[in-house]
């Protein structure tokens, strides 16, 4: 079944009696140029592993198994049980494709790559999604932790929210998102997407983005949850200075004078912005930990 086109979209959901839910941000891909782009993101070959975040109609899903064959497997997961009856239609005959009823927000992760692929995967599977833009951030939020899994994350993001992830200190688009995501994986925009291939059209265009998660992040830090928390405090409020932001965070809990003290140690001017400091600076930043915080 080609659904390629907005044309068989339209057909296939009104066959269904289904119109796009807003609730789960559904703007369904219909390119035949823009799936083929995604699956050559994911470099994907006879016989790997794929989890898919969001079949929607199955469009990608059925891309994603032609470049697997049918040595390979997908696992593909949908939180809207209302497309189950079209996933049965579009995809049901796969026999490389497997469906999941499900959030993927809130799966225990390792237990399920484990549980669906075996543990002697690890690292080898690729995560490929055109998912809805507004949880872009908490689902690579879930997903990061886990990236020793991964051996790519493709997704179709908010063209927005793909510059946002690739952005170099000091410029507009540079933020808290960044330097998270910059710290666990090799970040690129492999190609722009314009509006007019979805059904429905979206109001903005899209990015797909690669992810390349590190097996050893490039800079050394040692307690994340600390570096979380001063990179959210540096980034909380922009248009302070680094000593006013870190010292005024409630969160972080540190004095003037331990702000103070942590710039000098990992040599940061104290009047720099969030903005300003790379990855590397943050993770030297953080190497400073004041005892006891929120003291």
């Amino acid at each position: 079944m080609n659904l390629s086109s907005p044309a068989a979209v339209r057909a296939l959901m009104s066959r269904h009696g289904l119109r796009p839910r807003r609730r789960f941000g559904q703007n369904f891909l219909a390119d035949a140029n823009v799936l083929a782009k995604i699956a050559a993101a994911g470099d994907l070959a006879a016989g790997d592993c794929v989890v898919e975040i969001g079949s929607g109609l199955g469009v990608l899903t059925q891309a994603l198994a032609a470049a697997v064959g049918a040595e390979g497997r997908v696992v593909t997961i949908e939180v809207d049980r209302s497309l189950i009856p079209v996933l049965a239609e579009t995809v049901g005959s796969l026999k490389q494709v497997s469906v999941v009823t499900d959030d993927a927000l809130s799966l225990n992760w390792p237990e399920f790559l484990s549980d669906r692929f075996g543990a002697d995967r690890l690292g080898r599977i690729a995560v490929i999604a055109n998912i809805p833009y507004n949880i872009t951030s908490p689902l690579l939020s879930t997903l990061l932790p886990h990236r020793s899994w991964f051996r790519a994350i493709v997704f179709l993001v908010q063209k927005e929210v793909g510059l946002r992830l690739c952005a170099a200190p000091a410029t507009p688009d540079y933020g808290a998102l960044s330097v998270f995501v910059q710290y666990q994986a090799a970040v690129e925009i492999v190609a722009n997407v314009s509006r007019t291939v979805f059904f429905p059209v979206p109001d903005v265009d899209s990015a797909i983005v690669r992810l390349v998660p590190y097996v050893d992040p490039p800079v050394a830090v040692a307690d994340e949850a600390l570096f979380q928390s001063v990179v959210r405090a540096a980034f909380g409020q922009r248009r302070k200075s680094l000593l006013n932001a870190l010292s005024g965070d409630p969160s972080l809990g540190w004095s003037r004078e331990q702000a103070l003290a942590g710039l000098a140690t990992a040599g940061i001017e104290p009047g720099r912005r969030g903005e300003t400091l790379s990855v590397a600076e943050f993770a030297r930043l953080a190497s400073f930990a004041p005892a006891p915080l929120n003291s």
